[in-house]
């Protein structure tokens, strides 16, 4: 009875199907929403937009306030004000 049960397990594992990767190709890298919002900032900064900096920094701030990109965007916030 146990052989017959330890062959049907390692018959039904055998025939399982393989897992697949992550999905990412060789070199993708992940980014964390955080980095993002950081870098979405950052290409506003660079189109001269603002506005559109300011409030995607303010929203990560306000999103994700525990993470290190928010401290940079407290930071660039207060470096920015008049």
């Amino acid at each position: 009875m146990t052989r017959s049960l330890l062959l049907a397990a390692a018959l039904a594992l055998g025939s399982a199907p393989l897992q697949c990767g992550s999905g990412e190709s060789e070199g993708a890298r992940y980014e964390t929403p955080p980095e993002a919002l950081y870098e979405l900032a950052e290409r506003f900064r660079e189109q001269g937009d603002e506005n559109g900096r300011r409030k995607t920094l303010e929203f990560l701030i306000e999103r994700y306030p525990n993470s290190r990109f928010a401290v940079r965007a407290k930071s660039d916030l207060e470096r920015s004000e008049p």
